[in-house]
């Protein structure tokens, strides 16, 4: 695209003629467009890096009114909020050449935002319940299971057993609606930036590798957070408090899900220093992902850690 020919008006032109046929791929073609969906970012993210921000703006703008008129605005909305404006995040912190991990964090706070956006437009301007509509459609699923189990015979005290067993955990689906959403936001940065890792060196543009993964340390508020998520799972729990039950679990799950990556990285380092095979250690941490007693023993590790920093209390030892 650096050729002298092309105008950097023609260059956006381009661009967001590209952003538009993957739009209609990601709609029309569903099986492949869940693949193109990750590379719908990038065309922004190459415009935010050549022209800026503004530029990229007005590109993205203008390929939500061409795909609204082709595939209807909710599907256009739908992927410049997913998409797009992560694109525009991970173009900017590339621009400003910021490290790794700082253009990761930025353009996650940028897709959780947007994601937050999109069932807020979804909720107050369409009325559609996204959370209501995943419940229901994972009750109707464990319908179906139970009617095709009654079918084969099985006694009905077990399948009215399995329901009862079935009820806790579609009502905990219902408290983690924040949780989800930070979920769906990590896909898709992941997806942004490691597509534009793969593809921006091909253009001569490159994004900053992250820190070999023993070295990866979180600060120890999150050891903080999972303190008070405990409390307030405590007094929601035994004081009926709803809103505090559910904010404290969501806090809960998070403080575990980033206590266990700092305790796979523990792990890395440990290995490290023991000289284990890469096989081996893909296998453990498999097996840690698998087993939640495991997992949450990792997950604990991994907070105190944040606090009392093994890693450094090995070295000095050494």
């Amino acid at each position: 695209m650096k050729n002298s020919n092309i105008t950097p008006t023609v260059e956006v032109g381009l661009i967001v003629a590209i952003a538009v046929i993957l739009g209609l791929i990601s709609t029309y073609l569903p099986l492949i467009g869940t693949i193109v969906d990750f590379f719908w970012s990038l065309p922004f993210v190459i415009i935010v890096i050549r022209q800026g921000l503004n530029k990229a703006t007005y590109a993205l703008i203008a390929a939500l009114i061409l795909l609204s008129m082709f595939i209807g605005p909710v599907f256009a909305i739908r992927l410049v909020l997913s998409f797009g404006l992560s694109g525009l995040a991970l173009g900017f912190a590339i621009q400003k050449n910021f490290d790794a991990v700082r253009i990761f964090m930025m353009t996650l706070m940028v897709s959780f935002t947007a994601q937050v956006i999109s069932v807020l437009l979804l909720l107050f301007v369409m009325d559609i319940n996204v959370m209501d509509m995943q419940i229901s459609m994972v009750e109707e699923s464990f319908e179906e299971t139970f009617a095709l189990y009654q079918s084969m015979g099985m006694d009905q005290a077990q399948i009215d057993e399995a329901k009862a067993q079935v009820e806790p955990a579609i009502q905990l689906l219902s408290m983690l609606m924040p949780t989800l959403l930070l979920l769906m936001a990590l896909i898709n940065t992941l997806a942004c930036f490691y597509t534009a890792k793969w593809i921006l060196p091909k253009i001569n543009l490159s994004i900053p590798d992250f820190p070999p993964f023993a070295e990866w340390r979180f600060p120890v508020a999150f050891l903080y957070l999972m303190v008070l998520a405990l409390l307030g799972l405590y007094w929601g729990g035994t004081r009926n408090l709803s809103i505090l039950y559910t904010v404290s679990i969501n806090a809960n799950i998070l403080a575990l899900f980033v206590g266990f990556i700092q305790g796979l990285s523990l792990l890395s380092f440990a290995a490290n220093r023991l000289n284990v095979s890469k096989v081996i250690r893909r296998l453990v941490f498999v097996l840690l992902i698998l087993n939640f007693m495991l997992f949450q023993v990792v997950s604990f590790t991994g907070l105190f850690d944040m606090f009392f920093d093994y890693r450094r209390r090995f070295s000095e030892r050494k």
